[in-house]
Order: C-alpha cells, then structure tokens, then sequence
C-alpha cells in the first residue's frame, strides 16, 4: 500500500505539468505582440518577417504548434531554440543551478533562525521574545521584496551586485552551485566572491520565509507542549531542555516540514523580483527577459521546470511524511 501510494502521487505529477504548461502556452501565445517582431524590429520588412515566421514554425496553426511543442518537451526533452539563437537547453540548466543556490541560501538561515525563533517564543507565550518575533514576523512578510531590494542596494553599495562571481575569476563546475564547486575544488577566493555575490539577494529572498517559519514553529510547539505526554515527561522530572528538543520538537516536525517544503517550492519558482532587482542570473531573470522580447521557447521551458521544481518539492514532502510519522506507514500498508 504504501508504494501503491507513493506511485499513485508520482502520476499525479503528469497531468500537472501538462495543464501548467498547456496554460502557459496559451497565455504566451494569446497576448499581443510578436515575437519575430520583437527580435527583428518593427521596421523589418513583410518577407523578412514572414521567412523567420517559417523558420521558427510561428505560421502554422495554433494546435500544431501545440502538438509540436509537446512532443518536443515530453518526447524528446528538448525545448528548441530562443528567438535570439541559442539553444535553449544548454541555457536552462546554467540558469536554474542559479535560482536553487540562491533559494538554498536563502533557505538556510530562514530555517535555522525561524525555527529558533519559534521554539524560543513557544516556551513563554507573550513574553518578551514571543512580542518581538510576532513583529519582526509581520514585517517580514509586510515589506514587499522588491522595496526590501532596493533598499539593501542603497545601504550596501559596496557589496558585489550582479552575476554569480567576478568577471576576473572562474569556477570549473561540478554541481553548477558555485559555493559548493569553489569549496570541493578549493578555490577559497572563489569561494569567499561568490558568497559575497550571495549575500543580499538571499537576505532579501529569505525574510518571508523566515518569517513564516517562525510563526508556524511557534503554533506547532505551543500546541504540542500542551500535550499530556509533555505534561508527563515534566513530571517524570525530565530537564526543560531534554523535554523541548527531544520530545516536543519531534512531534511539531510535521507542520513545520509542511511549511518548510511549500515555502522552499515558492523560492523555486517566484525569486522573479529578487533576481531582476540583483540582476541575478537564475531562472526568474530568464523567465523575466522572455516575457519582454516574447521569446516562446524560453517561456515554456521555464515555466515547465518551474512547475516541475514545485511539484518535485511537494512530493518530496509527501514521502517526508511516510518516513517522519509511523502512523501513516501503518494507514498505508
């Protein structure tokens, strides 16, 4: 039963991602504008137009362009050619490798101080340190990003902005996450460059989901130090410290998990802002330079990896759940 689950929530992930994609397809192909138009300019001759129109298959029918591009995506893994040349795999994978380092980092300390914080305010519920997560929690999710970007443009215009790593240096990929490769190739100038290139795009990024984390922490703890097992252990004489960490922190791990993924997904597929506000180049950028020049290609490929990473990231919750609680193995089998 339990694999019969997990095989069933592993189907699921088709049907998603094809009415994900067959949106995007149409939305893309429904707005205005032209794509050959954008690229060529809008003096371009009628032949001119029509002969790149040809090349790229923007002349045929809408359902057989449909049909074409499902069969390239699905079939064949192949996400054809951007309207500016290049093909538009060999970029994609550089470019998303971007958005999962910066999501990463963002990640990490969101993590760690929102789960931190929200453990520290569960022990005394409106006191002193339960007050000051609440409100730094709600600035954190009330402050729009983008304003939260510039604003750290200003402060710190000393720090790197822009691109992964100096121009004047290079990192020989091994997992396309440069902080990683500089580290495992010990390359510790490369490594210091781009966590400086790191750091503010991640701050930004990272205040929502921090905040999140923290509050929901909090909620979870505080119901399950109510708990009568809880109750028990203190009366056992157990340390407050043993008690928290070992055994009501274990059993608030669900809705944390389940916060933690979700917010992990939205990293994934919304650091549009953050990205073009650091002019980072992940896959909100290219996403965001697609919409501008109309560019098909690219918007489908990464509005499928996108869905893709959201989909993986949830389901990898799922079988989170089977492993952390017992209970549902048991339900399951």
């Amino acid at each position: 039963m339990v694999w019969s689950k997990i095989f069933g929530r592993l189907l699921l992930v088709i049907p998603t991602l094809l009415g994900a994609i067959t949106l995007v397809f149409l939305v893309s192909h429904a707005a205005p504008g032209s794509p050959i138009r954008s690229m060529l300019g809008e003096k371009a001759d009628a032949d001119t137009v029509r002969e790149f129109n040809e090349r790229y298959g923007l002349n045929q029918p809408i359902h057989i362009q449909y049909l074409r591009f499902l069969k390239r995506t699905f079939i064949h893994l192949d996400f054809g050619d951007s309207i500016e040349g290049f093909a538009v795999s060999d970029e994609l994978y550089s470019r998303f490798t971007a958005t999962v380092e910066l999501s990463m980092a963002a990640m990490l300390p969101a993590c760690i101080l929102g789960i931190g914080l929200g453990v520290l305010a569960s022990l005394r519920p409106g006191g002193f340190i339960d007050v000051a997560s609440a409100g730094m929690s709600t600035l954190g999710v009330s402050i729009p990003v983008f304003f939260l970007g510039l604003l750290f443009l200003l402060l710190f215009r000393s720090m790197p902005m822009g691109e992964r790593l100096d121009l004047i240096l290079d990192i020989e990929p091994i997992t396309g996450l440069f902080v990683i490769d500089a580290a495992l190739r010990g390359q510790w100038e490369e490594f210091r460059n781009a966590l400086k290139h790191l750091v503010l795009p991640a701050l930004t990024l990272g205040t929502i989901p921090l905040a999140v984390i923290s509050r929901m922490t909090r909620a979870a703890m505080i119901e399950v130090l109510q708990s009568d097992y809880i109750r028990t252990a203190r009366a056992k004489g157990l340390g407050s410290f043993r008690v928290v960490l070992r055994h009501a922190l274990p059993n608030a791990a669900m809705p944390i998990l389940t916060i933690t993924g979700m917010q992990f997904g939205y990293l994934l597929a919304g650091a549009v802002l953050t990205e073009t506000i650091f002019n980072w180049p992940g896959l909100g950028l290219f996403l965001t330079e697609a919409v501008l020049n109309r560019d098909f290609n690219v918007i489908q490929a990464s509005a499928f990896l996108i869905v893709l990473s959201f989909v993986s990231v949830n389901l990898s919750v799922d079988l989170a759940y089977l492993w952390l609680n017992p209970r549902l193995r048991e339900e399951s089998s």
